[in-house]
């Protein structure tokens, strides 16, 4: 059985006011550094056999408070970024809203390509599923911590799991320095999915309002 603990970063300056990071490179702040240190201890009891990362410093910084618990390198993968939001980075959600009206309701439908030179859901979907799946089989039977952002997260198991975007669209997002549990019967032969299934989503300790869909 390998086990895959999808681990969103912790809180930044801009999760708090609402504004769009996607790819800008943002950095914990003090809550999301107190998110990570409590965490860690947590994910370091599941004993991983592997870590990797996001480039982007939430990201890292999240993944090396575990690091120093455990003493395993992170390994980096900038496949695991976040979405590319395109024009809307750097901008609060009220922004986007005055600014690109129809894209912002493209977007709160659910359209998976809403323009403005966002990502598609269905690129970031095969971005993310294939680092995921490579950080899965540096340990196969084993565990792999991969510590990443949260709308890149559930695209990224969602196309592990074979999940279309309306079924995604039902299963909330992670909070920061959450995490999702994915196990892989490495025994049993694969019949129509990839074999990946959902043991666990939202796990985690310390909490704080979430003022829209993780951006």
């Amino acid at each position: 059985m390998t086990r895959l603990i999808i681990w969103r970063h912790g809180n930044t300056d801009w999760n708090a006011a609402g504004r769009v990071q996607g790819q800008t490179d943002v950095p914990l702040n003090d809550l999301g550094r107190e998110q990570a240190r409590v965490a860690a201890p947590v994910l370091a009891a599941l004993r991983p056999d592997a870590i990797v990362a996001s480039d982007l410093r939430r990201a890292a910084d999240t993944a090396a408070a575990l690091a120093a618990l455990t003493g395993l390198p992170v390994r980096s993968d900038a496949r695991l970024r976040e979405r590319h939001f395109g024009q809307w980075q750097g901008l609060a959600l009220t922004e986007v809203a005055e600014r690109f009206p129809d894209e912002y309701a493209r977007w709160r439908a659910g359209d998976p390509d809403p323009g403005a030179g966002i990502e598609s859901l269905d690129d970031l979907g095969k971005r993310l599923g294939a680092a995921f799946q490579e950080a899965a089989d540096l340990a196969v039977g084993g565990t792999v911590v991969v510590a990443t952002h949260g709308g890149g997260a559930r695209q990224g198991v969602g196309h592990l799991l074979g999940w279309d975007h309306a079924v995604l669209r039902s299963v909330g997002s992670l909070a920061n320095c959450h995490w999702t549990e994915l196990r892989h019967d490495d025994g049993v032969q694969r019949r129509t999915s990839p074999g990946w299934h959902l043991r666990a989503h939202n796990v985690g300790l310390i909490t704080q309002p979430a003022l829209t869909d993780a951006v």
